[in-house]
């Protein structure tokens, strides 16, 4: 196995102190939100990596389906985001 084929391991670390939402009425422990925030940063570190032009042979590779399902040819994600808010106005409604 050669250095350029060995994976690389990232070490991360806490920037900030938890926050928890003060307004929404849920409870997050500061291990969740750790671990939120851990799966945040690492995300945007891979897709730092993928945009990256040092990275196009051996760095994280985006996947792309060969054969996509044409089922699937309408699927419009969903904003969560936008969920929650519109959950949230149709509760203080009613």
């Amino acid at each position: 196995m050669t250095s350029s084929s060995t994976p690389r391991m990232h070490t991360y670390k806490r920037t900030s102190s938890p926050r928890s939402p003060t307004n929404t009425g849920e409870l997050f422990t500061s291990a969740h939100e750790e671990n939120v925030r851990f799966i945040h940063d690492t995300w945007q570190c891979v897709l730092r990596d993928i945009k990256s032009p040092q990275n196009s042979e051996r760095g994280p590779q985006e996947y792309v389906e060969k054969n996509p399902n044409p089922n699937l040819h309408s699927f419009t994600p969903v904003d969560l985001s936008d969920l929650k808010k519109r959950n949230t106005q149709d509760s203080k409604k009613s």
